[in-house]
């Protein structure tokens, strides 16, 4: 099949809850702590009824879970996608307290999204969605209590949208969303910033192992933003692309490939295309192409029992939430390859919304190599801390990021004298 496929052997929230209930087991915590740091704090389902362009009315199901408010508020973005659903919300909003607490950035988790394919959407019906949905979060938001910010299917924007609502009924506040136009209040680097991030983080991993980036062949599994950028950056350090997918396949060439060819192509969602002398392969057998670093940059659940015994790679690297299930851990585990999880491989979004979250608060607008080498600081310390705890415990790096977060978690939530 040609189109993006997840496995059945777990869901995304499945796979969240199994990477906790590991890390509270290691680290030894609480029972009363366990259970509360499973379950979401808030969650909020809505129905959102907009008048569509040729007279109709739809009614869309939009959903915000707030996970954790023990580190800061709440941050996390909207994804505007036909399979969000309260239970995918659930593993996102998870997956953010975990990412923020290892990135040591004071604020929580949150998710949430609108059930709609926005590409079959004006611009008209995509404003109405956005504007309509912020009435039944609006006592749930605000710029100290749950920050939003672009996913799947949005982006600046959106956030321009939601924060001129905000603006409009509440007062003017552009740290109620992150991700805006940088004229709107939006940071310099935020669109590039989750790419980037993956891109630095191989760069660090490659210098820790000994390798040379020069030259690493690198396939990527979703060329949307993270994708796209990653795939910049990477052929910048020095890497060799030779596979990429869209959501309708992808290109391979041993050789490598035009980036900036494709990222033209991409953005008419033409990968692949015609007049592209490249061998063209399914989203699924693109996982299987030798390489030395695989990036899952689209959706989570891709790699599984299925189809992780196909990779031929050195290292996989988390660009999306979630991509691999416990069952392609293990098996990818057992063949030496190494897995930079999730949480720490695509941290650069969160880290870059928070500078901006961070100027917005102090009306300040820093130059893009400010929040370039405050970026690079954070994925850093928090990739030799992940590294630093995986050689102390003997264990995998997802394992070590995880301990990590969750012991910071549960610090703050018994510091903050909760029962």
């Amino acid at each position: 099949m040609t189109h993006l496929e997840k496995g059945s052997d777990a869901t995304e929230l499945e796979t969240v809850r199994h990477a906790f209930d590991e890390a509270a087991a290691a680290v030894g915590l609480r029972d009363d702590l366990r259970e509360r740091l499973s379950r979401s704090e808030r969650e909020v389902a809505a129905q959102v009824p907009v008048r569509m362009d040729d007279g109709s009315v739809r009614v869309f199901e939009a959903y915000r879970v707030q996970h954790s408010s023990a580190r800061g508020p709440y941050k996390g973005g909207m994804r505007y996608h036909p399979e969000i659903d309260l239970d995918g919300a659930r593993a996102l909003a998870a997956t953010m307290t975990w990412k923020t607490a290892l990135n040591d950035l004071p604020f929580g988790g949150a998710k949430g999204g609108v059930d709609c394919e926005p590409k079959s959407l004006s611009a008209t019906e995509m404003q109405a969605i956005t504007r309509g949905l912020m009435g039944p979060l609006e006592s749930a938001i605000g710029p100290m209590t749950d920050i939003m910010a672009p996913d799947m299917g949005s982006g600046p924007r959106e956030m321009a949208w939601m924060m001129d609502w905000w603006g409009r009924s509440r007062e003017h506040a552009p740290a109620i969303v992150t991700g805006k136009p940088v004229a709107l209040g939006g940071t310099l680097g935020r669109v590039e910033a989750t790419g980037e991030g993956v891109a630095f983080i191989i760069g660090e991993h490659a210098r820790a192992s000994g390798w040379d980036i020069a030259g690493m062949r690198v396939v990527i599994q979703g060329f949307g933003n993270v994708g796209s950028h990653a795939a910049v950056a990477l052929e910048r350090m020095g890497c060799t692309i030779v596979g990429v997918s869209d959501v309708v396949g992808g290109v391979v060439d041993p050789a490598g490939l035009d980036v900036s060819e494709l990222v033209r192509r991409a953005r008419a969602g033409i990968v692949g295309h015609e007049g592209m002398r490249v061998d063209r392969v399914s989203n699924a057998e693109l996982l299987s192409v030798e390489c030395d670093i695989l990036v899952p940059a689209a959706i989570g659940g891709v790699l599984h029992a299925g189809n992780a015994d196909a990779v031929h790679a050195r290292v996989v690297v988390e660009a999306a939430n979630s991509p691999l299930t416990p069952a392609a851990d293990a098996i990818l585990a057992g063949r030496g390859i190494e897995v930079i999880p999730d949480v720490l491989a695509n941290a650069g979004g969160v880290i870059v919304s928070y500078l901006e979250w961070t100027q917005n608060t102090q009306n300040a607008q820093w130059s893009r190599d400010q929040v370039d080498t405050e970026l690079a600081r954070r994925l850093r310390a928090a990739y030799r801390a992940a590294c630093g705890r995986a050689a102390a415990d003997g264990c995998a790096m997802r394992g070590a990021a995880h301990r990590l977060a969750v012991e910071r978690v549960a610090e703050a939530v018994v510091l903050r004298g909760h029962p």
